[in-house]
Protein backbone atom coordinates (compact mmCIF):
# COMPACT_ATOMS: atom_id res chain seq x y z
CA UNK A 1 0.00 0.00 0.00
CA UNK A 2 1.31 3.33 -0.83
CA UNK A 3 0.67 6.38 0.99
CA UNK A 4 0.57 9.44 -0.72
CA UNK A 5 -0.33 13.21 1.99
CA UNK A 6 -1.67 15.80 -0.64
CA UNK A 7 -1.49 19.32 0.62
CA UNK A 8 -3.44 22.51 -0.67
CA UNK A 9 -5.23 25.12 1.34
CA UNK A 10 -8.10 24.92 -1.58
CA UNK A 11 -10.54 22.72 -1.09
CA UNK A 12 -10.84 21.89 -4.51
CA UNK A 13 -7.44 21.63 -5.97
CA UNK A 14 -6.70 19.25 -2.90
CA UNK A 15 -10.16 17.33 -3.82
CA UNK A 16 -9.05 17.10 -7.37
CA UNK A 17 -5.25 16.03 -7.17
CA UNK A 18 -6.62 13.26 -4.62
CA UNK A 19 -9.00 11.88 -7.04
CA UNK A 20 -6.39 11.43 -9.61
CA UNK A 21 -3.98 9.60 -7.18
CA UNK A 22 -6.91 7.59 -5.83
CA UNK A 23 -6.99 5.79 -9.10
CA UNK A 24 -3.62 3.83 -8.66
CA UNK A 25 -4.34 1.03 -7.44
CA UNK A 26 -3.28 -0.14 -3.85
CA UNK A 27 -3.01 4.11 -2.77
CA UNK A 28 -4.24 5.60 0.33
CA UNK A 29 -4.74 9.56 -0.15
CA UNK A 30 -4.35 11.51 3.04
CA UNK A 31 -5.30 15.58 2.80
CA UNK A 32 -3.57 18.70 4.68
CA UNK A 33 -4.97 22.25 4.14
CA UNK A 34 -1.30 23.81 5.21
CA UNK A 35 2.46 23.18 6.09
CA UNK A 36 1.81 22.98 9.66
CA UNK A 37 -1.18 20.36 9.52
CA UNK A 38 0.83 18.80 6.66
CA UNK A 39 4.04 18.13 8.97
CA UNK A 40 1.54 16.60 12.02
CA UNK A 41 0.55 14.16 9.24
CA UNK A 42 3.93 12.99 8.08
CA UNK A 43 4.79 12.52 11.78
CA UNK A 44 1.79 10.68 12.54
CA UNK A 45 1.75 8.53 9.11
CA UNK A 46 5.36 8.39 7.22
CA UNK A 47 3.43 8.73 4.00
CA UNK A 48 5.55 7.55 1.01
CA UNK A 49 5.58 10.72 -0.65
CA UNK A 50 3.92 14.15 -0.42
CA UNK A 51 2.39 16.51 -3.00
CA UNK A 52 2.17 20.07 -1.91
CA UNK A 53 0.75 23.57 -2.94
CA UNK A 54 3.04 26.71 -3.25
CA UNK A 55 1.34 29.44 -2.05
CA UNK A 56 -0.63 28.44 1.44
CA UNK A 57 -0.74 29.97 5.12
CA UNK A 58 0.95 29.22 8.38
CA UNK A 59 3.54 27.10 6.76
CA UNK A 60 3.62 27.53 2.88
CA UNK A 61 4.91 24.78 0.34
CA UNK A 62 8.85 26.22 0.24
CA UNK A 63 9.06 26.09 4.37
CA UNK A 64 7.25 22.56 4.25
CA UNK A 65 10.10 21.21 1.39
CA UNK A 66 12.75 22.73 3.15
CA UNK A 67 11.05 20.87 6.77
CA UNK A 68 10.55 17.48 4.81
CA UNK A 69 14.61 17.69 4.13
CA UNK A 70 15.53 18.28 7.40
CA UNK A 71 13.24 16.18 9.31
CA UNK A 72 12.25 13.27 6.68
CA UNK A 73 15.09 12.88 3.90
CA UNK A 74 13.86 10.03 3.09
CA UNK A 75 10.30 11.35 1.54
CA UNK A 76 10.16 13.28 -1.14
CA UNK A 77 7.99 15.97 -2.02
CA UNK A 78 6.41 16.99 -5.51
CA UNK A 79 4.79 20.52 -5.73
CA UNK A 80 2.27 21.66 -7.67
CA UNK A 81 2.74 24.73 -9.29
CA UNK A 82 -0.37 27.51 -9.93
CA UNK A 83 0.19 30.72 -12.16
CA UNK A 84 2.41 33.28 -10.45
CA UNK A 85 4.03 31.01 -8.08
CA UNK A 86 6.82 29.69 -10.62
CA UNK A 87 9.93 31.67 -8.28
CA UNK A 88 8.56 30.02 -5.34
CA UNK A 89 8.83 26.62 -7.55
CA UNK A 90 12.04 27.27 -8.43
CA UNK A 91 13.50 27.52 -5.06
CA UNK A 92 11.73 24.72 -3.67
CA UNK A 93 13.64 22.64 -6.27
CA UNK A 94 16.52 24.29 -5.34
CA UNK A 95 15.56 23.35 -1.41
CA UNK A 96 15.01 19.45 -1.68
CA UNK A 97 11.98 18.88 -3.96
CA UNK A 98 11.48 15.77 -5.89
CA UNK A 99 9.60 17.17 -8.83
CA UNK A 100 6.62 19.45 -9.93
CA UNK A 101 3.37 19.06 -11.91
CA UNK A 102 1.89 22.61 -13.05
CA UNK A 103 -2.19 22.72 -11.45
CA UNK A 104 -3.16 22.89 -15.17
CA UNK A 105 -1.63 19.22 -16.62
CA UNK A 106 -2.57 17.64 -13.13
CA UNK A 107 -4.73 15.04 -15.28
CA UNK A 108 -1.95 14.30 -17.65
CA UNK A 109 1.19 14.58 -15.66
CA UNK A 110 0.52 13.97 -11.92
CA UNK A 111 0.00 10.08 -11.51
CA UNK A 112 3.45 9.64 -13.91
CA UNK A 113 4.93 12.13 -11.94
CA UNK A 114 4.59 10.28 -8.86
CA UNK A 115 5.04 6.99 -10.00
CA UNK A 116 8.63 8.70 -11.06
CA UNK A 117 9.50 10.18 -8.10
CA UNK A 118 8.46 6.67 -5.76
CA UNK A 119 10.63 4.73 -8.27
CA UNK A 120 13.71 6.80 -7.66
CA UNK A 121 12.74 7.07 -3.82
CA UNK A 122 12.65 3.15 -3.54
CA UNK A 123 15.91 3.26 -5.36
CA UNK A 124 17.70 5.52 -2.69
CA UNK A 125 15.81 3.09 0.76
CA UNK A 126 17.46 -0.01 -1.30
CA UNK A 127 20.82 1.65 -1.24
CA UNK A 128 20.78 3.18 1.87
CA UNK A 129 19.23 0.01 3.25
CA UNK A 130 22.37 -2.24 1.44
CA UNK A 131 24.85 0.43 2.94
CA UNK A 132 23.43 0.98 6.46
CA UNK A 133 23.05 -2.72 7.18
CA UNK A 134 25.00 -4.80 4.99
CA UNK A 135 28.11 -3.25 4.26
CA UNK A 136 31.45 -5.01 5.69
CA UNK A 137 33.97 -2.90 4.14
CA UNK A 138 34.43 0.01 1.46
CA UNK A 139 37.43 0.83 -0.25
CA UNK A 140 37.87 4.24 -2.41
CA UNK A 141 40.82 5.13 -4.45
CA UNK A 142 41.29 8.24 -6.31
CA UNK A 143 43.60 10.08 -8.45
CA UNK A 144 42.84 13.74 -8.11
CA UNK A 145 44.46 16.67 -10.10
CA UNK A 146 45.37 19.98 -8.41
CA UNK A 147 41.90 21.84 -8.35
CA UNK A 148 40.02 22.97 -5.67
CA UNK A 149 37.04 21.79 -6.76
CA UNK A 150 37.93 17.92 -7.23
CA UNK A 151 38.96 18.35 -3.36
CA UNK A 152 35.74 19.47 -2.35
CA UNK A 153 34.12 17.19 -4.57
CA UNK A 154 36.08 14.20 -2.96
CA UNK A 155 35.37 15.28 0.76
CA UNK A 156 31.50 16.09 0.41
CA UNK A 157 30.99 12.03 -1.69
CA UNK A 158 32.96 10.75 1.42
CA UNK A 159 30.53 12.68 3.80
CA UNK A 160 27.64 11.40 1.87
CA UNK A 161 28.54 7.68 1.99
CA UNK A 162 29.48 8.01 5.54
CA UNK A 163 26.06 9.27 6.38
CA UNK A 164 24.69 6.35 4.01
CA UNK A 165 26.30 4.00 6.10
CA UNK A 166 25.36 5.19 9.10
CA UNK A 167 28.89 5.69 10.57
CA UNK A 168 29.17 8.77 12.95
CA UNK A 169 26.54 11.63 13.75
CA UNK A 170 26.37 14.83 12.01
CA UNK A 171 28.47 16.63 13.67
CA UNK A 172 31.54 13.80 13.72
CA UNK A 173 31.24 13.48 9.66
CA UNK A 174 31.74 17.47 9.53
CA UNK A 175 34.59 17.74 11.73
CA UNK A 176 35.67 14.75 9.57
CA UNK A 177 35.46 16.67 6.37
CA UNK A 178 36.83 19.76 8.03
CA UNK A 179 40.50 17.40 8.53
CA UNK A 180 40.31 15.75 4.96
CA UNK A 181 39.68 19.58 3.68
CA UNK A 182 42.89 20.61 5.25
CA UNK A 183 45.04 17.63 4.48
CA UNK A 184 44.09 18.25 0.65
CA UNK A 185 44.58 21.87 0.55
CA UNK A 186 47.96 20.40 1.93
CA UNK A 187 48.82 17.93 0.30
CA UNK A 188 48.28 20.42 -2.77
CA UNK A 189 49.26 24.25 -1.77
CA UNK A 190 52.27 22.79 0.40
CA UNK A 191 53.25 19.48 -1.56
CA UNK A 192 52.35 19.43 -5.19
CA UNK A 193 52.78 23.17 -5.82
CA UNK A 194 55.67 23.28 -3.33
CA UNK A 195 54.42 26.66 -1.39
CA UNK A 196 55.00 27.90 1.48
CA UNK A 197 52.92 28.82 5.09
CA UNK A 198 55.26 31.54 5.48
CA UNK A 199 54.59 33.28 2.33
CA UNK A 200 50.90 32.29 2.24
CA UNK A 201 50.86 34.45 6.48
CA UNK A 202 52.87 37.58 5.07
CA UNK A 203 51.31 37.84 1.35
CA UNK A 204 47.94 35.75 0.86
CA UNK A 205 47.69 37.51 -2.59
CA UNK A 206 50.56 36.37 -3.55
CA UNK A 207 50.87 33.34 -2.79
CA UNK A 208 47.69 32.85 -4.21
CA UNK A 209 48.57 34.15 -7.50
CA UNK A 210 52.15 31.79 -7.34
CA UNK A 211 49.52 28.80 -6.73
CA UNK A 212 47.68 29.48 -10.12
CA UNK A 213 50.81 30.14 -12.26
CA UNK A 214 52.59 26.54 -11.04
CA UNK A 215 49.33 24.86 -11.24
CA UNK A 216 49.94 25.56 -15.29
CA UNK A 217 53.85 25.03 -15.36
CA UNK A 218 55.72 22.24 -15.45
CA UNK A 219 56.68 19.85 -12.76
CA UNK A 220 53.69 21.11 -10.54
CA UNK A 221 50.83 20.62 -12.75
CA UNK A 222 51.58 16.47 -13.95
CA UNK A 223 51.87 16.05 -10.03
CA UNK A 224 48.54 14.06 -8.32
CA UNK A 225 46.99 13.94 -4.90
CA UNK A 226 46.48 10.08 -4.44
CA UNK A 227 43.44 9.80 -2.14
CA UNK A 228 42.63 6.40 0.31
CA UNK A 229 39.47 5.51 2.14
CA UNK A 230 38.70 2.30 3.51
CA UNK A 231 35.39 2.77 5.61
CA UNK A 232 33.71 -0.37 7.69
CA UNK A 233 31.52 -0.84 10.65
CA UNK A 234 34.42 -0.28 12.73
CA UNK A 235 35.22 3.32 11.48
CA UNK A 236 37.10 5.10 8.65
CA UNK A 237 40.59 5.57 7.35
CA UNK A 238 41.79 7.67 5.25
CA UNK A 239 45.16 8.11 3.32
CA UNK A 240 46.57 11.05 1.41
CA UNK A 241 49.42 11.19 -0.69
CA UNK A 242 50.88 13.86 -2.39
CA UNK A 243 54.09 14.13 -5.17
CA UNK A 244 55.83 16.60 -3.41
CA UNK A 245 59.29 16.52 -1.89
CA UNK A 246 58.03 16.21 1.60
CA UNK A 247 59.28 17.41 4.57
CA UNK A 248 61.07 16.05 7.84
CA UNK A 249 57.36 15.19 10.30
CA UNK A 250 60.03 14.88 13.46
CA UNK A 251 60.03 18.79 12.81
CA UNK A 252 56.11 19.46 13.17
CA UNK A 253 55.04 22.14 15.64
CA UNK A 254 53.14 20.35 18.59
CA UNK A 255 49.94 19.86 17.10
CA UNK A 256 48.51 20.11 20.14
CA UNK A 257 49.55 23.62 21.39
CA UNK A 258 46.58 25.78 21.56
CA UNK A 259 49.11 28.57 19.97
CA UNK A 260 48.64 26.85 16.89
CA UNK A 261 44.82 28.58 16.47
CA UNK A 262 46.60 31.90 15.90
CA UNK A 263 49.31 30.27 13.07
CA UNK A 264 48.10 29.85 9.75
CA UNK A 265 50.71 26.98 9.39
CA UNK A 266 49.34 25.09 12.44
CA UNK A 267 45.97 25.25 11.75
CA UNK A 268 45.67 22.27 9.32
CA UNK A 269 47.64 20.55 12.66
CA UNK A 270 45.60 21.21 15.65
CA UNK A 271 42.12 20.25 13.65
CA UNK A 272 43.31 16.91 12.04
CA UNK A 273 44.74 16.04 16.16
CA UNK A 274 41.60 17.64 17.46
CA UNK A 275 39.24 15.85 15.26
CA UNK A 276 40.94 12.42 14.24
CA UNK A 277 41.53 9.18 16.35
CA UNK A 278 44.84 8.96 14.91
CA UNK A 279 47.32 10.60 12.83
CA UNK A 280 50.52 9.35 11.22
CA UNK A 281 52.91 10.85 8.31
CA UNK A 282 55.31 8.32 6.50
CA UNK A 283 58.91 9.19 7.04
CA UNK A 284 59.20 11.72 3.79
CA UNK A 285 56.58 13.55 4.69
CA UNK A 286 54.55 13.52 1.98
CA UNK A 287 51.71 10.75 2.95
CA UNK A 288 49.45 11.20 6.14
CA UNK A 289 47.17 8.08 7.51
CA UNK A 290 43.61 9.49 8.94
CA UNK A 291 41.50 6.93 11.28
CA UNK A 292 38.10 7.45 12.75
CA UNK A 293 36.66 4.88 15.34
CA UNK A 294 33.32 4.25 14.79
CA UNK A 295 30.42 5.38 16.73
CA UNK A 296 27.82 3.72 14.60
CA UNK A 297 24.55 6.14 14.07
CA UNK A 298 21.47 3.54 15.26
CA UNK A 299 20.00 3.25 11.81
CA UNK A 300 16.87 1.12 12.04
CA UNK A 301 15.87 -1.35 9.11
CA UNK A 302 13.88 -0.10 6.45
CA UNK A 303 10.94 -2.30 6.04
Amino acid sequence: MTTILVVDDSAMDCRIAGGLLEQEPDCEVLYAEDGAAALKSVEENLPDIVVTDMVMPNIDGLQLVEAMKRDFPLIPVIIMTAVGSEEHAVQALKRGASSYVPKRRLAQDLLETVRLVLRAADDDRNVSRLLVHRTEQADFKFTLENELPLLAAVVTYMQQTMRAMGLFDEAERLRIGVALEEVLLNGMFHGNLELSSKLREDDKPTYHEIARTRAKELPYRDRRIFFGALLSPAGAQFTIRDEGSGFNPKELPDPTDPANLNRVSGRGLLLMYTFMDGVAFNESGNEVRLTKNARRVNVPPLA
